[in-house]
């Protein structure tokens, strides 16, 4: 079947091919990465830096923890001295070089950028360094998508630590236009990239803003540390009718049920029968996401380690977003040293809680926030779709459905 000629396009003119790999178009190749690139592994002789070898600045020394979408990570790097870097035979890394991780995270990667400098690797990681022909930055585009995850997939082994080595990375078929159209798509994909990038870092700002904004809002004293005018203390417990738990395990769920069922995670699941019908905030008792606040009105059932507050005399979206900013600090301070954090009732119905006593300032001062949270859902709208269109692009890109050239 390999290199069959399709006389039907997949899509566009001219005519494909089936290859190992799936169809391709006809002026395109197949070839196998150790054709195309050269290996280097990390030195795993006696030279290999010992634990009391490492210093708190000096040469990189680089492992599968410091790589990850082709971004080498310099925090928490660990370092090694001038002598020891020395006597390593290998694994010293170059400008352009990708970092393979071989180990763990199959398939992460790091490109080493032009003024990195001096640095080498640890056994956990192997050196890619392509030859002349070969986009570096299409191959990277390569190394980000599903023919690759498939690849590795397929090489890696089923063993419950699945790993790779030289041999097996000799062994990935990668698609290979033209040098012209490798750099087209790298470049697309780079569009793609920054595009994503920025929506980051626009919802990175956005959400310092929020934490700007919620301190100022919600702190119940002015700059000079005396309470604002208007506003008073009281008990989360006297300012809703009820706060009780839920009666259920976690495996009351049904996937298609019709009611919303809260747990202690962050998303909510379902249920066919409900125990509430109100307007309620919801805060997960325990576990990894220990505090979280639910908003929902409605018909609803709980866990019995989610906390039920309901019958609100106070505006219910100022006390979510006081929740939200407060009560993590209650719980660590209530929390014994060593202990998994959780909630007690006392956590809740003592807790107190600084407002304005207008309720128009209170939902004027919600009102802002929630505000604050649409907009960041709308860019994380689109960041979600962006990652979603660069992964059809780089499928249908990488095997020529979309051409460029």
């Amino acid at each position: 079947m390999k290199n069959e000629i399709i006389k039907e396009p997949v899509k566009g003119s001219g005519k494909y091919k089936l290859t190992d790999i799936g169809v391709i178009p006809d002026d395109w190749d197949t070839k196998l990465l150790g054709d195309i690139s050269y290996f280097e592994n990390g030195d795993r002789s006696s030279n290999y830096p010992a634990a009391s070898e490492f210093v708190s600045y000096g040469i990189p020394f680089i492992n599968a923890g410091h790589v990850s979408d082709g971004i080498i990570k310099m925090e928490q790097m660990d370092y090694i001295p001038d002598y020891v870097f020395q006597r390593l035979r290998g694994g010293k890394v170059q400008p352009g070089d990708i970092l393979f991780c071989l180990r763990g995270s199959l398939g992460k990667f790091g490109i080493v950028p032009i003024n990195f400098g001096k640095g080498s690797i640890a056994s956990s990681l192997i050196i890619i360094r392509i030859k002349i022909g070969t986009s570096t930055t299409y191959l990277t585009s390569y190394f980000k998508s599903q023919l690759c995850k498939k690849m590795i997939e397929l090489l890696a082994g089923g063993a419950a630590q699945p790993n790779l080595g030289g041999k097996e990375l000799e062994k990935f078929c990668i698609p290979i236009p033209t040098l012209a159209e490798q750099t087209a798509i790298a470049t697309a994909l780079s569009d793609a990239d920054d595009l994503i990038s920025n929506l980051e870092k626009l919802i990175e700002k956005k959400r310092n803003i929020k934490q700007g904004a919620m301190q100022q809002l919600l702190s119940p004293t002015d700059a000079n540390g005396k309470m604002k005018k208007g506003w008073v203390k009281k008990k989360l417990g006297e300012v809703c009718n009820r706060i009780t738990t839920g009666k259920l395990d976690a495996n009351a769920m049904n996937p298609d049920g019709e009611y919303r069922f809260y747990t202690c995670a962050k998303s909510f699941y379902h249920i066919d029968i409900f125990a509430f019908d109100d307007e309620a905030l919801l805060v997960s008792g325990n576990g990894e996401n220990v505090g979280y606040v639910h908003y929902f009105k409605g018909k609803f059932n709980a866990y019995q380690r989610t906390y039920v507050l309901t019958g609100f005399k106070e505006n219910i979206q100022f006390i979510k977003k006081y929740l939200d900013k407060f009560l993590a600090a209650r719980i660590e301070s209530e929390m014994n040293a060593g202990n998994t954090p959780y909630i007690k009732m006392g956590t809740l119905s003592d807790m107190d809680i600084f407002l304005p006593n207008e309720i128009d300032e209170q939902n004027y001062i919600a009102k802002i926030l929630e505000n604050m949270n649409l907009e960041i859902e709308l860019i994380e709208i689109k960041l979600d779709k962006a990652k979603k269109i660069k992964q059809g692009m780089m499928q249908n890109l990488l095997t020529g459905k979309i051409r460029l050239v």
